[in-house]
């Protein structure tokens, strides 16, 4: 698959809709036991740093505040965004640490989803009680 022109990053297409959600489960499984263990509480760059640490134990493969050009339809570039974290070269992983998420997050994640040529996504917040992950495709 050739690299989407908007962006400066493409997604891999060989893995199958079973190994991605084989992905997400690690990925759910690897924040789960991070906020059972440290709560809520801390700022997003603790849950960053433990994520990685987690989900590189678990063997997955993770590229960290990735930058990525965003063009309009002209091809003009019009602005470099950082997402959080890249996962196997698959999905995006959007992390915060926010009593609830909005539907701004909820859009963060979604435009970048558009700008890039990634169909998955996960949104994950570290910042209630209670643990949430939720997952997007495009």
């Amino acid at each position: 698959m050739e690299a989407n022109p908007r962006s400066i990053i493409t997604s891999r297409t060989d893995l199958s809709d079973g190994q991605v959600h084989k992905i997400c489960d690690t990925i759910r499984e690897c924040g789960f036991g991070l906020h059972r263990y440290l709560g809520s509480g801390f700022r997003e760059k603790v849950y960053e740093r433990g994520m990685i640490h987690r989900m590189t134990k678990a063997g997955l493969a993770i590229r960290v505040q990735l930058q990525v050009k965003i063009f309009d339809e002209d091809g003009t570039e019009l602005i470099e965004e950082t997402m959080d974290l890249i996962v196997e070269n698959v999905l995006i992983l959007e992390r915060k640490a926010v009593r609830e998420t909005s539907d701004a997050d909820v859009a963060q994640l979604l435009g970048y989803l558009k700008a890039t040529n990634f169909r998955h996504g996960l949104l994950i917040n570290f910042g209630n009680s209670r643990f949430f992950i939720k997952k997007y495709v495009m």
